[in-house]
């Protein structure tokens, strides 16, 4: 699996004593090392969301050692939150959750440089604000979001991690469509395997349905992993996998799917 960070952009991304110590397992662990964590300090990785997904995906990253973490929300904590967005705490219920994240990578790590985006992104702001990045890292609870990201993604030539929790299941998959597979085919994009969004209505909001906490804590952390796999560049990554968990039988099931010449976004059924 190639790495995202090339060894020529870390020149300047020498670790501190510190810094050496607090990342000493990943320095001494085969795989990533000296040269791998300084990719991890050099990369530039933007999450879009920080709720029950963002929120195990921002601690593991800051804690990983990603040199800039990007945060995209426009909420606020609420209290019904709490129950798995565990990011945020008691006495931040009411301020933005951008500001309460920042705040708490900078308790978890304060080597890690946050840049607050306190918005909704959509299709008019997403390729500028995905453009400053070397990756994103999209868990949103709705599928606007997730389209408009996806696809400015494709256009803008980033990776995406991205993955959506039900109740009690949940999905997660590495997107680069950009780039063709090791055989010279086409990567799939994220509308080969969801062309178009459900029908309003179709589809229940957390709210509604509700959501088991510890699945969105055990998914943001896989997302999070998949992102430093990214980066550093090792292991088979999900580009061209979806993973498909369900916690009620805590069963796993990794399903392979290919570019669909009939997608939307960049077969022959695009739109024009």
């Amino acid at each position: 699996m190639p790495s995202l960070v090339g060894l020529p952009s870390l020149a300047a991304m020498s670790l501190s004593a510190e810094e050496i110590e607090r990342y000493a397992r990943h320095i001494v662990l085969q795989g990533v090392g000296g040269p791998g964590q300084q990719k991890l300090k050099a990369a530039r990785v933007l999450v879009v969301g920080a709720g029950g997904l963002g929120s195990p995906v921002l601690q593991y990253l800051a804690a990983a050692g990603i040199g800039t973490l990007g945060i995209v929300d426009d909420d606020e904590v609420a209290l019904s939150n709490l129950q798995r967005q565990v990011l945020h705490g008691t006495p931040d219920i009411g301020i933005p959750k951008v500001e309460s994240a920042a705040q708490a990578i900078a308790r978890l790590n304060p080597h890690v440089r946050v840049v607050a985006h306190p918005q909704r992104i959509d299709t008019q702001n997403a390729p500028g604000l995905i453009r400053d990045y070397d990756l994103v890292v999209e868990g949103s609870d709705n599928f606007e979001t997730r389209y408009a990201v996806s696809d400015a993604c494709y256009f803008e030539n980033k990776p995406l991690v991205t993955a959506a929790v039900g109740t009690f299941d949940a999905s997660l998959t590495t997107l680069r469509p950009f780039e063709t597979n090791a055989a010279g085919e086409r990567n799939p994009t994220y509308r080969c395997l969801f062309p178009e969004p459900p029908p309003a209505g179709t589809v229940p909001a957390c709210a509604e349905a509700g959501v088991l906490g510890a699945l969105t804590g055990m998914v943001g952390a896989m997302m999070a992993l998949e992102a430093i796999r990214e980066i550093v560049g090792f292991g088979e990554g999900l580009t061209g996998r979806i993973l498909l968990i369900d916690s009620r039988a805590m069963r796993f099931e990794t399903v392979r799917y290919q570019w669909d010449s009939a997608n939307p976004l960049n077969g022959s059924g695009k739109s024009t």
